[in-house]
């Protein structure tokens, strides 16, 4: 039984990476299909996606996603939230240009921001208004609208064992090292290690933990 869910997983996971991937060979289907699930007004999906979002998000056992966060999260990216885990009242979750995958014993506090593709591990404590942020906007261009210049990511790491405090801004490409923590309002351009405490604009290192 554990074997045959094994193989089902596995092949479910191929699928939509294949179908990624035919849609990125075909810019014509890929805008066609973007147009189908995301609203390009309001870049969120449809509402008739929104009302199939619980067959495609990957929630834990015991998670909690509070009824007003919005879940941002169209079906071509992964969202996954571990268990036990706790996504807090008025956050933003948004996974439509990477993927969000939430650990085991985590809490996402209130009025909190993730834009994808974002990686948080295990035990992690996320306090109110906090933004996490892989994208970018492009803008090297001065002869054109920044609105033209479309955008970039990279990929933002949390490990295990975190403490993030209110209103801290984590920016794209940083890896935050397990058991570290984030002071209030710091903002982070750069990695931090291991057992380390961040404080400050931009954060740097106060201590070893």
């Amino acid at each position: 039984m554990q074997e045959t869910s094994y193989f089902c997983r596995n092949k479910t996971k191929m699928n939509s990476e294949s179908i990624r991937e035919n849609l990125k060979g075909n810019p014509k289907l890929k805008r066609l299909v973007d147009r189908l699930i995301m609203n390009q007004t309001e870049t969120r999906p449809r509402w008739y996606v929104r009302l199939l979002a619980p067959l495609y998000q990957h929630r834990g056992r015991h998670s909690v996603i509070h009824r007003s966060v919005r879940m941002d999260t169209p079906p071509y990216r992964k969202f996954q939230l571990g268990r036990y885990s706790v996504i807090e009242s008025f956050c933003c979750i948004n996974n439509a240009v990477g993927d969000v995958i939430i650990g085991d014993h985590t809490r996402v506090g209130l009025h909190n921001t993730i834009i994808g593709p974002v990686r948080i591990g295990n035990h992690v404590n996320l306090a109110q208004g906090i933004t996490v942020t892989a994208l970018n906007h492009n803008f090297s261009d001065p002869e054109r609208r920044i609105d033209e210049q479309g955008i970039s990511t990279t990929p933002v790491t949390i490990g295990d064992d975190i403490w993030i405090g209110a209103n801290a801004v984590i920016l794209p490409g940083v890896s935050i090292g397990n058991h570290s923590v984030v002071a209030a309002g710091a903002v982070v351009t750069k990695d931090v290690p291991p057992r380390s405490l961040v404080a400050g604009v931009p954060a740097r290192i106060i201590k070893e933990i």
